[in-house]
């Protein structure tokens, strides 16, 4: 399995977790390859962890995030990783 994981800035919260749940969480779970998120929220950033059942699937959900991201949020880092570990 393999993590894709994203750090944000939240510039408006109530709008970011609007888009959140009504636009990427849909479009998310519906990815190839996926196995589960995680969207996390402490003050002003963000940092979700959704998991793929490969690196092939994870891969082309970490190219797609810019064409996802809502306005209310700015893009500070996003990463692939492979799961070594999980209960």
């Amino acid at each position: 399995m393999h993590a894709v994981v994203v750090k944000v800035k939240i510039n408006d919260s109530k709008a970011a977790e609007s888009h959140l749940r009504e636009k990427t969480v849909p479009r998310v779970s519906q990815a190839p390859g996926f196995v589960a998120g995680y969207w996390t929220r402490k003050d002003n950033t963000g940092v979700s962890m959704v998991i793929f059942d490969s690196e092939d699937a994870a891969n082309p959900a970490k190219e797609q995030l810019p064409s996802m991201m809502a306005d209310a949020v700015t893009l500070e880092d996003a990463e692939v990783r492979e799961v070594v570990a999980n209960a």
